[in-house]
């Protein structure tokens, strides 16, 4: 690449990470507004409203994921009517600076009970502030807990989540392909280029719904969870190769150019709307509608789906290789932390609860639609894509999270303006592994 247009392009990505870094998500519009209201409002909070929160008859819980943010908040209801103490929850989710409205807390002395945190860049930024879990009753339940210094657990985790490409199983029969035979590139190719030549028969707008944008708060969706597919598609659980070349400083530039190409088919053959401009409700809805045979999100997407959505679903692997890829990513999203000078007791208390108690284990699985970290739980989600999840957990064909190891911010705010250019097809393939190739060099820097 000419070094005058390596530079405009990197001056480009400057701009549009400067622009779009707080950004968010628009899946639940206005549950993220009266979220947002309340950040503000709350850091000019005296420390009297503080006391209240924290008085041991209540306690706040600051959480990411507000696609069960009613939910979770008709449980703390429930928790209040058995026990006396009130929960105020607070959902602020996607793309939304959830670690700038946690810093803007602590500086004004009003961190709530629970706070939530995404792997060992957020644990580095607050392991000073988190209570000891160790000895909580949960602990021997699962093996999603989070382990920080010393061996210690820090981190309670509500839920595993997993992704791959989701499909509409109807639209798919129709054209007469079989999901299970989408494990390599090429089939994928094939079966795009069948299914696009069918659109008009299908009544489909585009082959896959998939948004990229900072402007629809969507860089979580590719810096974050696409970049994982890079990270650890067809490495078994617990090889940290490709991610401890990341955290070094390198990539694998065969590996990355080889999904590079994928990335590249997913764009070409999306809803361009969508993709360039479209926020998560516009690139949900598309699959709701119909309109799409596949979407780019998880299981998390369960709670938008209509209690009939009147067609058949599931996950196929993100395989982006020539080698045929048989498994899908599934990890703990997040953990929740219990801010060890607040109401710890409370704190723990609800936790407890919310993992071992009837209500809580109702609440999590069968109205959140949650995949149970919890040995202990019999119930399984019976909402269509939890359930495919479920299944293939329980068939052992899993890849690990790894993209919450990369540092704060990398993945949404540095790598996912790059992917940007490449959906507006400002730059090539060449050119998306040249960029993440020196955005990953600086990595050992920060």
């Amino acid at each position: 690449m000419k070094l005058r247009k390596m530079v405009t392009l990197l001056l480009m990505i400057v701009l549009v990470g400067s622009l779009f870094t707080a950004c968010s998500k628009t899946d639940k519009d206005t549950a993220k507004t009266e979220n947002t209201e309340k950040t503000d409002s709350k850091k000019a909070e005296t420390s009297e409203t503080k006391n209240q929160t924290s008085d041991g008859q209540s306690i706040r819980v600051f959480q990411l994921k507000v696609e069960i943010d009613e939910q979770l908040k008709e449980y703390a209801k429930v928790y209040e009517q058995k026990t006396g103490v009130h929960v105020d929850i607070e959902s602020i989710g996607g793309g939304a600076d959830v670690q700038g409205a946690l810093k803007g807390y602590l500086q004004a002395d009003n961190m709530p009970d629970i706070f939530v945190f995404e792997g060992p860049g957020h644990y580095a930024v607050w392991k000073d502030y988190m209570a000891d879990l160790t000895e909580e009753p949960w602990v021997k339940e699962t093996a999603s807990a989070y382990i920080g210094d010393g061996g210690k657990v820090y981190g309670f985790p509500y839920a595993v989540e997993g992704y791959g490409l989701a499909y509409n199983k109807n639209i798919l029969d129709k054209a007469g392909i079989d999901p299970a035979t989408l494990t390599t590139i090429e089939a994928y190719k094939t079966a795009f280029e069948k299914l696009d030549s069918m659109k008009e028969e299908l009544g489909i707008d585009s082959v896959v719904s998939m948004g990229v944008s900072a402007s629809g708060g969507l860089t979580w969706v590719s810096g974050s969870h696409n970049f994982g597919v890079y990270l650890s598609t067809g490495l078994k659980n617990g090889d940290t190769t490709i991610i401890d070349k990341l955290l070094a400083g390198e990539v694998d530039t065969d590996r990355l150019k080889q999904y590079a190409e994928y990335v590249k088919l997913l764009f070409d053959y999306s809803d361009q709307n969508i993709l360039v401009t479209g926020n998560y409700d516009q690139q949900v809805q598309a699959f709701i509608d119909q309109k799409a045979a596949f979407v780019h999100q998880g299981n998390w997407i369960d709670p938008n789906l209509p209690a009939e959505p009147g067609f058949e679903m599931g996950f196929a692997p993100h395989a982006f290789s020539k080698e045929v890829t048989d498994g899908v990513q599934v990890g703990a999203p997040s953990w929740w932390a219990v801010y060890k000078d607040g109401n710890v007791e409370g704190a723990k208390d609800f936790l407890e609860a919310f993992a071992l108690s009837d209500e809580g284990r109702d609440a999590r699985i069968n109205k959140m639609s949650l995949i149970s970290p919890y040995s202990s739980d019999t119930l399984k989600p019976s909402t269509p894509l939890s359930a495919n999840i479920q299944s293939w957990v329980a068939a052992g064909k899993t890849f690990d999270w790894e993209q919450f190891k990369m540092p704060d911010g990398f993945g949404q705010d540095t790598l996912g303006p790059i992917f940007e250019l490449l959906a507006q097809g400002s730059i090539n393939t060449d050119e998306f592994v040249q960029l993440v190739t020196d955005a990953v060099a600086g990595i050992p820097a920060k």
